[in-house]
């Protein structure tokens, strides 16, 4: 059985029927169903208030970017004010290598902005207007908020719009998630319905309080039955690294191993879907349609499992062999690891 859900590009790609094969035609005109919307008397925190705190945020990227022929070079999403002096919290890949970056506010002010951080780790990325937003930022849930939520509780995914692109939704599953650009989290919160433009959206609880922020569409069944909806990542995890982000743009810390590789699960098996150019497991000559069997000595079928055996062989830099099939044959290479952020554009200084 292949991986239980599947990522499609950031933005704006369907409508409010939720029908994501189908683009809207012009996605600044749309709304929820008044059903899916929530109702401020209905609340108990200020929505109009949570709802302004979320801003539509446009990135470019150069065409020669790394990440360019993945993420594109115009990428559209939201972000939440978290902090009095303007600091937006989104979604990385958002702003990876972006060169300018504009925020619109619900009453159609517009600013300019640059990225400030970017961590692997969560996926979270920090962008700091260069003029006045002027509005009051959106209170973030104290760590250990998430645990209070169980499938079934009620929260709010707020996009750029205003009540329009507010969705009643619901939690059905928080788990832990892989992704298949060598990225883990421990425990997401999946919501459904889906929000159609949740990259770098907020999810708010029954108190108002940020919990989560939109990175994903995803799609998986359940028996008979296919749900869709959003993965959200816990925005508790930002507080022990939000220092450090603001102050340096990244963690401290040693990188983590990166090896260039898109591997996806598949009836048990590791297959490598594609791999970086010019990433260690290209130069190491691992190609599309190699299974992975073993990772610095672990055996491994689980993309989490690769995973944690590659980031406990050290930090960037370090030889991860891999043991790799294909066709009956087996083979062992051996890859020179990197630092993922080396092969990114970084940000021109204002």
């Amino acid at each position: 059985m292949g991986a239980p859900w599947r990522t499609t590009r950031a933005g704006p790609v369907a409508n409010p029927n939720f029908n994501f094969d189908r683009p809207m035609a012009d996605p600044n005109h749309w709304a929820f169903p008044s059903s899916l919307q929530p109702r401020a008397v209905d609340l108990r925190f200020d929505l109009a208030a949570a709802m302004n705190a979320v801003v539509a945020l446009r990135a470019e990227v150069p065409e020669d970017a790394f990440t360019a022929t993945i993420l594109g070079t115009d990428r559209t999403g939201n972000g939440v004010v978290i902090g009095d002096d303007g600091l937006v919290l989104t979604v990385g890949y958002l702003i990876t290598e972006a060169e300018t970056i504009w925020l619109t506010s619900n009453d159609g002010r517009v600013v300019s902005a640059t990225p400030l951080a970017y961590d692997f780790v969560t996926g979270f990325g920090l962008v700091q207007p260069l003029a006045p937003l002027d509005l009051p930022p959106l209170a973030m849930a104290k760590p250990g908020a998430i645990a209070g939520l169980d499938a079934g509780s009620e929260v709010y995914a707020l996009g750029h719009g205003g009540r329009a692109h507010a969705l009643a939704a619901r939690v059905f599953a928080k788990r832990e998630f892989a992704g298949y650009w060598e990225y883990l989290l421990d425990e997401a919160l999946f919501t459904r319905p889906p929000h159609p433009e949740w990259s770098g959206a907020a999810l708010v609880d029954e108190d108002g309080l940020l919990v989560g922020l939109g990175s994903l569409f995803v799609q998986e069944r359940d028996g008979d039955d296919e749900i869709k909806g959003n993965m959200f990542v816990p925005v508790e995890l930002l507080a022990p690294i939000l220092d450090e982000l603001r102050r340096f743009g990244g963690r401290r810390t040693a990188a983590r191993p990166w090896l260039g590789i898109y591997t996806a699960e598949d009836d048990g098996r590791l297959i490598v879907q594609g791999v970086a150019t010019g990433g260690p497991a290209e130069r190491a000559g691992v190609r599309p349609g190699d299974v992975v069997v073993e990772a610095s000595g672990v055996c491994v079928a689980t993309l989490p499992e690769l995973y944690r055996a590659v980031w406990r062989s050290g930090s960037a830099g370090v030889a991860v062999p891999l043991v790799l099939t294909r066709g009956g044959g087996s083979r062992t290479v051996e890859l020179s690891s990197a630092d993922r952020g080396s092969f990114l554009k970084k940000p021109r200084l204002q």
